[in-house]
Order: structure tokens, then sequence, then C-alpha cells
């Protein structure tokens, strides 16, 4: 029995980036497309199979700790972006800034689709989706080099917006105006997750 369901619901690629060199910087290098292997996308520093573990995950792990690299691609949706901007008071927000993987348009509320969910391209590359990408301060600095006065305001504007993080099940080449599919688990919401959130 199938455990993921096709939907009707798809995402046009409408942005693609890499972050080449993540502790000179968090900005990202437009690009074409993107070549994912089972390590992450080619040439950004967020690849790898493993990575250290972050703040993120000090309730399951020590800081630095190596642990599997469910964060390979950061991927944030056009519409959203657009209100974080707006939140922040700014006309536009460059995915540059914020260290995107991808930006997608068409799928609503796209930060809450559900984990576990897939991506899948046309060509059969395909990302799984971990969890909601958190927002941080990280992007504030390239932020407020481009609108001086606005760098803090990122973190809270993007709260609820910052897309998600997802890794490669299958290998493959991610291209601009690709159209991705939703594949989402057939399954139930855990009865008692209301419970287990509020302990």
């Amino acid at each position: 029995m199938p455990v993921l369901k096709p939907t009707d619901f798809a995402a046009r690629i409408v942005w693609l980036g890499l972050v080449r060199d993540r502790e000179a910087a968090l900005a990202a290098e437009p690009v074409a497309q993107v070549v994912a292997g089972f390590a992450g996308p080619e040439g950004d520093a967020h690849a790898g199979v493993t990575r250290a573990s972050c703040s993120r995950v000090t309730a399951q792990y020590p800081k630095g700790t190596v642990i599997r690299n469910t964060r390979q691609f950061s991927i944030l949706s056009a519409e959203e972006l657009a209100e974080i901007a707006a939140r922040m008071g700014v006309a536009e927000l460059d995915p540059t800034l914020v260290g995107a993987t991808m930006v997608v348009e068409g799928i609503p509320d796209f930060s809450h689709v559900p984990p576990g969910s897939r991506l899948q391209a046309a060509g059969g590359a395909t990302l799984v989706v971990d969890i909601e990408n958190r927002p941080c301060m990280l992007p504030a600095r390239p932020i407020e080099g481009r609108h001086p006065g606005y760098g803090a305001k990122f973190k809270a504007a993007a709260a609820g917006r910052r897309g998600i993080t997802a890794w490669v099940e299958r290998e493959g080449t991610f291209a601009l105006g690709e159209a991705l599919r939703l594949h989402i688990p057939d399954q139930p919401v855990w009865a008692h997750l209301d419970s287990a959130r509020s302990g």
C-alpha cells in the first residue's frame, strides 16, 4: 500500500541559489540550475551527508554532534517571502540575503506542508521535506547591508514564513521554471499531538 499520496498541488521554481562559503557570508549566489546528489546541492556549503548539530536540536544532541544532514536545502515560497518583506517594511526581499537554495511559488501556506512530504520534479529528482525552517538572526547582517535599519526586523517578520528544510531522496537536477509536484504522507494527524506539544 502506498504511503505517499500525489496531490494536485505543484510549485514552480522561480529562483535557485548556492551558498558557496557559509563562513564568509550567508548570502547565496543565484544560479540557473542546481545539481542535487545524495549529499545535497553540489557546490553549496550546506551540502553533506552529515552535519554538526546546531542550536535547533540541543534537546536531542550536544551542540556539534555529528548527525544526518536533513538541512541540505533551504526552500522558501515567493508568496511568503513577499509577506516577510511587507512585515519588515521593505518593498521586496532578495532571496540571496537569506541564504536560500530555492524559491517556489504556487503552494499555499508552504512553510507548513507536512514533514515527510516530497517535492518531485518531472525528471524524478525528489526532495524530502524535513521540517519548518525557524528564522534566526544570521540573515540580519546581509539584509542590513542592503536595507540599512531593517536587518533586525527579519526574525520576527519571518516567523511561520521562513519556508522548510529538505534533503535529497533521489538525485537529479532542479532548473528555473520547473514544476515540483507535492506528495504528502497518507496518514492521519497524530491524535496526541496537542498533548505532546503542551508537555
